[in-house]
């Protein structure tokens, strides 16, 4: 079976490649803990994420947004410590900014879902790339999404963050055209 080409970076990125990325996610709690990985990963690859992503999860109350955003100083000084995730202040920080932002997303929109995926008309963008390097950093429309959650306090948001995160949980189907998970995304009726 053909596969991306950065899924064979590494048996993380494979089995990540094969299980999660592309399919819509409308799970809150699931798009809360993309939305903080993906800021985790700024300047660093997906495989030291992916290799981390457990690690975060116990370290964050498995991304429960009104648990972190009540975070105080010393639950950021224990992260800081804390060799299972990606020991940055800032990026600790947004994590707690961005557990408080999203909280008054579900509140005003009734989800972060329902918020989310207005960015797409609420269904998936599948576009057809022949090969990883067609694929964009960003487009118009992550550029729109990052100065939304910019505006509405979210950090380490922008566009190409943005971009990546809409691939992360299916809002653009971004896997290759000869990659077989890009047709059965296309026509998955399986949604999380």
């Amino acid at each position: 079976m053909n596969k991306c080409t950065w899924a064979l970076s590494s048996p993380s990125e494979e089995l990540y490649h094969d299980l999660e990325w592309g399919m819509p996610v409308h799970d809150d709690r699931l798009l809360f803990e993309f939305l903080i990985l993906e800021g985790a990963q700024a300047g660093l690859s997906w495989s030291t994420i992916l290799n981390k992503r457990n690690g975060y999860r116990q370290a964050f109350d498995n991304f429960d947004a009104e648990k972190i955003a009540n975070y105080d100083d010393k639950k950021i000084i224990e992260l800081l410590a804390n060799p299972n995730i990606i020991r940055n202040k800032l990026k600790i920080n947004a994590a707690v900014a961005n557990a408080q932002a999203f909280l008054n997303v579900q509140q005003d929109f009734g989800s972060f879902d329902a918020y989310i995926w207005q960015f797409v008309d609420g269904k998936p963008l599948h576009n057809a790339w022949k090969n990883a390097a067609e694929v964009p950093a960003f487009t118009p429309i992550s550029e729109l999404m990052s100065k939304d959650l910019k505006k509405r306090g979210f950090k380490f948001v922008g566009s190409t963050i943005c971009y990546a995160y809409m691939q992360a949980v299916g809002m653009v189907n971004d896997h290759t055209v000869e990659c077989y998970r890009h047709a059965e995304i296309k026509t998955s009726t399986h949604i999380k």
